[in-house]
């Protein structure tokens, strides 16, 4: 709070006071007074005024100085009215009855946003749901009739079934919480899932697959990390080369397992490397190939950071490799496998098997 600004509101105040100073002195002198003792009165209550001020304002700055700590602490600023004590002072009644009614709006507008996002995700839902389900029927007619260009259908279909698959997962990708379930999964089974996504699509690019040494576990939603797997193949392809060749691998460092995707593409410039996960980024190749949307390793990366999952990009003249890093913590261990799922402990009051709960653990694993 600026003192000048203070000093300047009570000038009203200080007017009055003065001019009853002066009253009252000339008052005191015309019934004969002394100097002496009109002099020590005015002294006093010019003492007096201005110990109040100074209190009064050190007593307001500390209020107000609480109210921004408080309000620069809260991630909704808005709802600060709700931590506020009811003020004593009549003007700030109004101030506090004011961010009430602010905070109500918000919170009106607020919930009206999300329900206009929560339907604009069910009709995603649904649509992709419409929408898969003649791709699957044509899918199934071209592979009961096998010819050459039932083969090149089922490689378009393939990349039609992929963009409703990006579409789908990236209307679900705010609210992962509610459909993100942690398990054991062996990475060998999500790579040989999200392989078999794409076995038309490999198979019409004559891309060579090599799997080396991916017998770890991890502890994740399989269904979210072969939707990754599935965009970061997507893109080997679309970025391929002649005799293309992909390979799978893992690692273990510390307390992580290292998934790595690598590929023999043309790779990816080294200006458009620091910005590959921005919204829309597309960088040199993808303009040039002009069907690359940008959304796909945007996507990706969001869905990670969601999971725990650390996602990273190499890139140079003999391709590019994708690292997925799965943090391994003994305790989140143990609990899933000495625990079943409906005895396991609780923690703050909450299941284990909440989803938000787990997230916190997994955030907690990174860094222990």
């Amino acid at each position: 709070m600026n003192w000048k600004r203070y000093i300047k509101n009570l000038m009203p105040a200080m007017l009055i006071n003065l001019a009853g100073m002066v009253a009252l002195t000339l008052f005191l002198l015309a019934n004969g007074s002394s100097i002496d003792a009109v002099v020590f009165i005015a002294g006093v209550w010019f003492w007096v005024f201005v110990i109040y001020i100074v209190v009064s304002y050190y007593g307001r700055k500390k209020y107000l100085d609480k109210l921004l700590d408080m309000t620069d602490q809260l991630e909704e600023a808005y709802l600060i009215a709700d931590l506020m004590k009811e003020p004593e002072r009549a003007d700030d009644e109004v101030f506090y009855q004011i961010l009430k009614l602010a905070e109500k709006s918000m919170l009106e507008n607020i919930s009206a946003v999300m329900q206009e996002r929560r339907d604009y995700r069910d009709y995603i839902e649904q649509w992709v749901h419409e929408v898969k389900t003649p791709i699957t029927a044509m899918k199934l007619l071209c592979e009961n009739h096998p010819s050459e260009f039932s083969r090149a259908i089922l490689t378009e279909l393939e990349k039609v079934d992929r963009f409703t698959e990006q579409t789908l997962y990236y209307a679900r990708s705010e609210h992962t919480q509610k459909d993100y379930a942690i398990r054991e999964i062996q990475l060998s089974d999500v790579v040989h899932g999200a392989i078999a996504d794409n076995k038309y699509l490999l198979r019409q690019n004559d891309i060579s697959i090599e799997m080396e040494m991916v017998t770890d576990t991890v502890y994740t939603d399989d269904k979210w990390v072969r939707f990754i797997l599935n965009q970061l193949i997507g893109n080997s392809i679309k970025y391929r080369t002649e005799k293309p060749r992909l390979t799978f691998y893992t690692e273990q460092q510390s307390n992580q397992v290292l998934l790595f995707i690598k590929d023999n593409g043309i790779g990816i410039a080294e200006a458009d490397l620091p910005r590959v996960f921005e919204k829309g980024f597309t960088g040199q190749n993808g303009r040039n190939i002009q069907n690359s949307t940008g959304i796909g390793l945007y996507l990706c990366k969001r869905l990670c950071d969601k999971l725990g999952i650390g996602l990273s990009l190499y890139s140079g003249n003999n391709g590019t490799t994708a690292i997925l890093s799965f943090h391994i913590n003994h305790f989140l261990v143990r609990y899933f496998i000495e625990f079943p799922i409906s005895k396991k402990p609780r923690l703050f009051g909450a299941g284990l098997n909440s989803p938000a709960l787990l997230t916190f653990l997994l955030e907690f694993c990174k860094k222990t």
